[in-house]
């Protein structure tokens, strides 16, 4: 585990060269990652969530792509389109932004449904379907999308479908006055000349330890006490699924690893049950506050430390 623990401190320590005072929501992104899901990020503009995502693919050594969700984006700009190449008499596809390693789908609320709906088998099984022939993604394909609040002029609602293919949601938030001083007092510098990928391996190498986490009969008991509570209580409209039980479990994997062990224990369970619920769980009544919503689940389902 030494070897690991390495690796993600260094990729850590890497990311917070750019990103101040957001720990938390750099090791969620990066558990997220590990444990093959994608993020979404809610929150007003000009909080670092671009900046985010450009460094957190540059540190990670992956292939960058954007996407700038529009009113009137289609699908095809998404996915790509086939044209009739002249030259070779034939018809030939060309690949749109989708087809990159890591994803940037910038302010995806403002685009309608159908257009977000292009984005669902990719992220679910890592390929897309265009006239009928299916085309791999590149592995890893991981996807970091923004959204603005609902309340904005011109964004839609993601249907259900689409929130649950993100393992997790969260928002940045304001820095607190000491990193924000610090980023006040850094000279404008490119994302690419302040931070240095790893190794192209330790990505890989991360992601198989990550799927070697280790879940005690007692804890699998938890994590399903859990998901039960959250369709039997009846506090909940739209309770766990088993993809969310799914996520849960593999973000409980990651953030164990990232704790520097080959284990898992209901604290990790604990630390990532709001980020997997926020976008998951409706309450029938109330206000809808992963924090509480979490703090009410582990009220009710005790854990044997």
């Amino acid at each position: 585990m030494n070897d690991e623990r390495d690796s993600i401190a260094a990729i850590i320590a890497e990311i917070q060269k750019v990103i101040r005072g957001k720990e938390l929501q750099v090791r969620l992104s990066l558990a997220a990652f590990l444990a093959g899901g994608h993020v979404l990020i809610e929150d007003l503009p000009g909080v670092g969530k671009t900046t985010l995502a450009k460094t957190f693919a540059r540190v990670l050594g992956l292939r960058y792509g954007r996407i700038q969700f529009t009113s009137d984006l289609l699908p095809s700009d998404i996915l790509g389109v086939n044209y009739f190449d002249a030259k070779q008499s034939a018809f030939v596809f060309k690949k749109g932004p989708l087809f990159s390693q890591f994803l940037l789908a910038d302010e995806i609320n403002r685009a309608t449904p159908k257009t977000q709906s292009a984005l669902l088998e990719a992220m679910e099984e890592i390929q897309v379907s265009v006239e009928g022939k299916a085309m791999p993604l590149e592995r890893p394909f991981f996807v970091m999308a923004t959204k603005n609040p609902f309340e904005e002029v011109g964004t839609f609602e993601l249907p259900g479908s689409q929130l649950d293919r993100f393992l997790i949601s969260f928002s940045l938030g304001y820095p607190d006055r000491e990193a924000e001083r610090a980023i006040l007092s850094d000279r404008k510098a490119r994302i690419d000349e302040v931070v240095a990928p790893v190794a192209p391996d330790v990505c890989s190498q991360l992601i198989v330890a990550a799927e070697g986490v280790r879940f005690s009969d007692a804890l699998l008991d938890y994590l399903q006490n859990v998901v039960a509570f959250t369709r039997e209580s009846g506090l909940y409209r739209v309770p766990l699924s088993t993809r969310g039980a799914m996520a849960l479990a593999r973000m409980t994997r990651s953030w164990a690893l990232l704790e520097g062990r080959d284990y898992a224990i209901p604290a990790d369970v604990r630390q990532v049950l709001p980020y997997v619920c926020a976008h998951r769980l409706v309450r029938r009544e109330g206000k809808q506050d992963p924090r509480k919503i979490s703090d009410e689940i582990f009220a009710a389902v005790p854990a044997d430390e």
